[in-house]
Formats: structure tokens, C-alpha cells, sequence
């Protein structure tokens, strides 16, 4: 019992990856092998079969499968409660994120920045990857970083109609018809579309059929970024992969459903990524 709790203890000290040593790896490379995860020898050196091995543990386990042993694996391999993931948060000011949004007044970054990292922190999404996506996705979404309503264009409004007529019978929104359209267009960071995702991500985040009785709360700030950090929350692992593969196409579309924005969306992402660099 006493050996089993110092292997728990020393291999959760630190994330593990390609090229550590020491005698935590040790102890990994000992519980995958006790799970059935060979990681060739247990020398406490993290190479290539160590990282294979702990690739196909992740695969079993339907955790996001990126060769690195952090909390979320370290919980599974060993039990108890998941540690936090590290939080990225406290590195980003209004300054550093206007790097991201060389367009947009600092003064609406500084407004509204807090609300969105507080809720992404709230909704356990504060490591690097997430909040980067969240901020990229804003850009994407509404360069403004205001939390606007979606105007009118030719994708939402016919030539002869009347505002988003062109939404009101969208099925795959949950619209049903006039004036459904124009009462459930996009509000908030990203954008929140259809009468169906007023209803569900209202649901998320506490506010139940207020959000479908009242859709300009979209536009509240600190709604606005709660329904940020639900949507993509629900699509975390599908993202993680996305990103790690640089598939930047791909982690749009799991927001967007398509390439609108998707310039935007890189050249944010890509910037994040200098700002937030670990420092030699």
C-alpha cells in the first residue's frame, strides 16, 4: 500500500513527455505496464515507446490522445480525482491580447477580456489550448471583442424579405418559422444561432427558458462568455485534436460549421501561441 502511494505521489509531481527523465517516468512507465501498455524498458528515460505506449493508454480511455501525461492521464492511470489543468489565464492582459486583435480598441479588450476568462476558469477551461481557441474564435467571430448581435447580410436576409428571413425556417436551428429568424440571430462572442441552441445553451449555463424568452441576454457580457465557454467546452477533446494537428479548418468548423472567419481565426491562434510560449 505505502509503495503504491509514493508511485502515485512521485508520478504526479509534473506532466510527462518525450525526453524527460527521472523517477517519475519510472513510475509511469511501471503502470502502464501493469495495465497492459508495454513502454519497452523501465529505465525512467521518456522515449518513443514510453510515448506510444501512453498514446494507445489514452486512445483506450477516450482521452485526448497527445503523448503527454497530465492530470486527465495521470488520473486515469493511477485513480483519484483529476488535478487542475495548468491555467493559462494569468499570463494574458489587454495588452499581450491585443496582439491577437491588432484592429480592435484595447479599451473594448479590457472590458471585456475578464468576463471571458472567468468564465472559461468557471467551465475548467483555462490550459493553454482552450483559452486560445476561445480568444480565436472571438476574433473570428466578432473582431469588436463586444459580445454584438449578428446584422443583416445576404446569407441571412433574401433580396426582397424581411431581416433574417432566410433563418426563420432553419430546421437545423430549430427555427419554426417567422419571426424565429430575426429572435434567435446570433448574439454574444460566438455568435449563439437558432431558436435550438438558445434553448440548450441556456439550459447550460443555469439560465433555463430565459435565454429563449429573453435572447438579448446573449449580448450580456458575463452571459455572453458563459455561453462562450459551454459551447466549446461541449467540443473540448474534438478541438484539442484539431488544434494539436494544426488543423485549424477543422477547429472552425467545430464552431462556425464552416471557413467564415477562418483568416482571422489563424492569424489570432498562431499570435496566442508567441504570446503565451513557455519562456526558456
Amino acid at each position: 500500500m505505502a509503495a503504491k502511494a509514493t508511485r502515485r505521489k512521485t508520478a504526479a509531481q509534473r506532466s510527462l513527455r518525450l525526453g524527460l527523465r527521472g523517477a517519475d517516468v519510472k513510475a509511469l512507465q511501471q503502470r502502464l505496464r501493469s495495465k497492459g501498455f508495454n513502454p519497452g524498458a523501465a529505465d525512467g528515460i521518456f522515449g518513443n515507446a514510453t510515448q506510444a505506449a501512453v498514446l494507445a493508454f489514452q486512445r483506450s480511455e477516450n482521452l485526448l490522445a497527445d503523448g503527454v501525461v497530465g492530470p486527465r492521464t495521470l488520473a486515469a492511470l493511477f485513480g483519484g480525482k483529476p488535478a487542475p489543468l495548468p491555467d493559462a489565464t494569468a499570463a494574458l492582459d489587454p495588452i499581450s491580447v491585443s496582439r491577437m486583435f491588432p484592429f480592435t480598441p484595447v479599451g473594448n479588450i479590457k472590458r471585456n477580456l475578464p468576463f471571458v476568462l472567468e468564465a472559461l476558469k468557471r467551465a475548467g477551461l483555462h490550459d493553454r489550448l482552450m483559452v486560445l481557441m476561445a480568444l480565436a474564435t472571438i476574433r473570428a467571430e466578432t473582431e469588436s471583442f463586444e459580445p454584438v448581435a449578428e446584422g443583416q447580410s445576404r446569407f441571412n436576409t433574401s433580396p426582397s424579405g424581411h431581416p433574417f428571413d432566410l433563418y426563420d425556417n432553419r430546421a437545423d436551428l430549430g427555427n419554426r418559422g417567422e419571426p424565429d429568424g430575426g429572435r434567435y440571430r446570433g448574439r454574444g462572442y460566438v455568435q449563439l444561432t437558432g431558436r435550438h441552441n438558445y434553448g440548450k445553451y441556456g439550459d447550460k449555463i443555469g439560465l433555463g427558458g430565459k435565454l429563449l424568452d429573453e435572447p438579448d441576454l446573449a449580448c450580456k457580457p458575463d452571459v455572453a462568455g458563459d455561453l462562450l465557454a459551454a459551447f466549446l467546452g461541449e467540443r473540448e477533446r474534438e478541438i484539442k485534436e484539431a488544434l494539436l494537428d494544426q488543423d485549424f479548418a477543422r477547429a472552425r468548423r467545430l464552431v462556425n460549421g464552416g471557413s467564415h472567419g477562418l483568416d482571422r481565426f489563424v492569424a489570432a491562434y498562431r499570435a496566442g501561441v508567441e504570446i503565451t510560449a513557455p519562456s526558456a
